[in-house]
């Protein structure tokens, strides 16, 4: 129970107090209306002017609904059930004299209405509306609003004024061009300097009409660098082909700079929170930057430097083509294609006669109300059972080891990677606890534990992350490697964020949005769990490092072959001879 409370707490205290007063006040009105009616019923004035009362709660919503939707009517979505609520009085009108009908009626409007108020409160939502402003303003009330309700503002020891400062000036070039790329470009840039994956800017206005500068380029090639140092052309075009480069070139200048020098000058900070992944996947990005052209230099089958000039052939191709051989993470430009990829979520196949895989891509079940009760309990029944079933299944099948895929795993809530835990282990331990943020100080009110089950805990697991693993991901990572009995491994490390989400704010126009963590995750330690500070290290590392070597990259880029999957097969059938 004080676990539960605990989370009602967290739940409470991230949700956004001020639309919490607005429910508060309607749901008072209301009940001041049912106590004038019990005093009015049988006064036929009284109860004309308390019909009109009944309309109060519509006018304290329509001026919600101008204070924080106006100018953005998809806000009225959020604020949907806020609404409902104020006018479930309308329905209480015609049965004002009846006495068994208002009764029935006012019985359901009560039920529902506190329900509805319940709910409302406990998910009011972090959504701050700046549409009506201008491109500085907007920027303003961000920097402002993101310095009061972002849960990592201290953790991280960034000084949001400061970055407003900093960026302003492009802001207010953007806005005297009224120029919306450059103005996205500079919230970007100001948000990636907090280094947090949970952070997300979204453009919302026509991209094609207005590139962005920061905007990946297509000149034929991807770039990747390798365990040595080298970095070496990938996914090469005909057109690149044509000049002398070719999938495993290596390159050796960018626009006339060193690659190094280049990567450190040159390449625009991409908020990764881990510096090791920016350093690993910086090759990748600075193929894209430059202009219209660029000089590139690379060693030629003599092992003779030659330079060419690229040309930027327009539609992206190899920037994704790469992305998708090095992390495995599919594009997900449509519906179908998320639907492709939550449908692997938990599913098993054995790899051979000896090795089972788990596929672990969401860390949320078909039910979102069993989701939600695991999460305020602090344990998720119904997975562990669910992952009981396949893991036996797997070891009907012949399973002596098992890979779990934790790889672009997009997160949901950490119970339920914790059940999974729970049956590799027979120990209880503190996973994780959920926080709330006072004065700069994070304070625990619910802890969650894993608990120990223990049947496949002499089970040898090899889980496989990567940079794309974030959120609940990230906390798979960590609580799976805690573990004796198995292996975190990969090429990267995991994402290195773990705080819950919900706060926007809507830029000018809503021409730009930002979304960021308002919910704190705690370690056992008091700290926030997983995310980097402004060092940027990894608090959650691979233990086992993928080489990733020539042979590795042409195996990835050129055989289209899973070669972190195949090395943690191989990996465990050695552990287990």
């Amino acid at each position: 129970m004080k676990t539960f409370l605990g989370s009602l707490y967290h739940v409470f205290d991230m949700a956004n107090h001020t639309h919490i007063i607005w429910c508060v006040v309607i749901l008072l009105v209301m009940l001041m209306l049912a106590v004038l009616h019990h005093f009015w019923k049988n006064n036929v004035g009284k109860i004309r002017i308390w019909r009109f009362l009944c309309l109060l709660p519509l006018l304290i919503a329509l001026v919600h609904f101008l204070l924080y939707v106006q100018g953005e009517p998809m806000l009225i979505s959020v604020f949907l059930l806020l609404y409902v609520i104020a006018l479930l009085p309308l329905l209480l009108i015609p049965f004002a004299k009846r006495k068994i009908g208002y009764r029935v009626v006012s019985v359901l409007t009560g039920v529902v209405s506190a329900a509805a108020g319940f709910y409302f409160c406990a998910t009011s939502p972090n959504v701050f509306n700046f549409t009506r402003m201008s491109y500085t303003e907007s920027f303003h009330a961000l920097a402002e609003k993101m310095d009061e309700t972002y849960v990592l503002r201290d953790w991280k020891g960034k000084d949001l004024a400061a970055l407003e400062e900093i960026y302003m000036p492009l802001v207010e070039e953007a806005e005297k061009e009224q120029d919306p790329a450059k103005f996205c470009d500079a919230v970007k840039l100001f948000c990636n300097e907090l280094h947090d994956g949970h952070i997300y800017v979204a453009a919302n206005y026509d991209t094609e009409a207005y590139p962005s500068q920061l905007r990946q380029r297509e000149y034929g090639l991807s770039m990747v660098q390798l365990d040595q140092g080298d970095v070496i052309a990938v996914c090469t075009l005909e057109e690149v082909q044509k000049l002398g480069i070719t999938d495993g070139t290596v390159i050796t200048h960018w626009n006339g700079k060193p690659i190094e020098q280049a990567l450190q000058e040159d390449l625009p900070d991409q908020g990764f929170p881990v510096k090791a992944n920016a350093d690993r996947m910086g090759a990748m990005y600075l193929a894209g930057v430059g202009g219209d052209t660029v000089d590139v230099t690379f060693l030629d089958a003599s092992g003779e430097e030659r330079i060419v000039t690229l040309s930027d052939l327009g539609e992206i191709r190899t920037f994704p083509e790469a992305l998708l051989a090095y992390t495995r993470m599919p594009v997900l430009a449509t519906d179908e294609d998320i639907e492709a990829f939550l449908a692997k979520n938990f599913s098993i196949r054995m790899l051979d006669d000896r090795c089972g895989y788990l596929v672990l891509n969401m860390e949320a079940t078909d039910s979102d109300l069993q989701d939600i009760l695991a999460y305020l309990k602090g344990d998720h029944t119904w997975a562990r059972e669910m992952f009981r079933e396949k893991l036996r299944d797997l070891k009907a099948q012949g399973m002596e080891y098992l890979v779990v895929d934790l790889r672009n795993n997009v997160g949901g809530m950490d119970e339920v990677c914790c059940a999974l835990v729970s049956l590799l282990t027979e120990e209880d331990w503190f996973a994780q606890g959920l926080g709330i943020r006072r004065d700069g100080e994070y304070i625990c009110v619910s802890e969650h534990f894993v608990l120990g089950d223990g049947e496949f805990a002499d089970l040898q697991v090899a889980a496989l992350t990567n940079c794309n693993c974030a959120s609940a991901g990230d906390g798979a990572s960590l609580y799976l490697s805690r573990l004796p009995n198995v292996t975190l491994m990969g090429i990267t490390d995991p994402n290195g964020c773990n705080q819950e989400t919900g706060g926007m704010c809507m830029l000018s126009d809503n021409l730009v949005s930002v979304s960021y963590p308002v919910g704190l995750i705690m370690d056992e330690s008091g700290s926030p769990n997983i995310d980097t500070d402004h060092t940027r290290t990894s608090r959650n590392p691979v233990e086992v490092r993928i080489p990733f070597d020539y042979d590795a990259a042409m195996r990835m880029f050129c055989e289209n072959e899973d070669y972190e999957l195949a090395w943690a097969v191989d990996y465990l059938e050695a552990l287990v001879q």
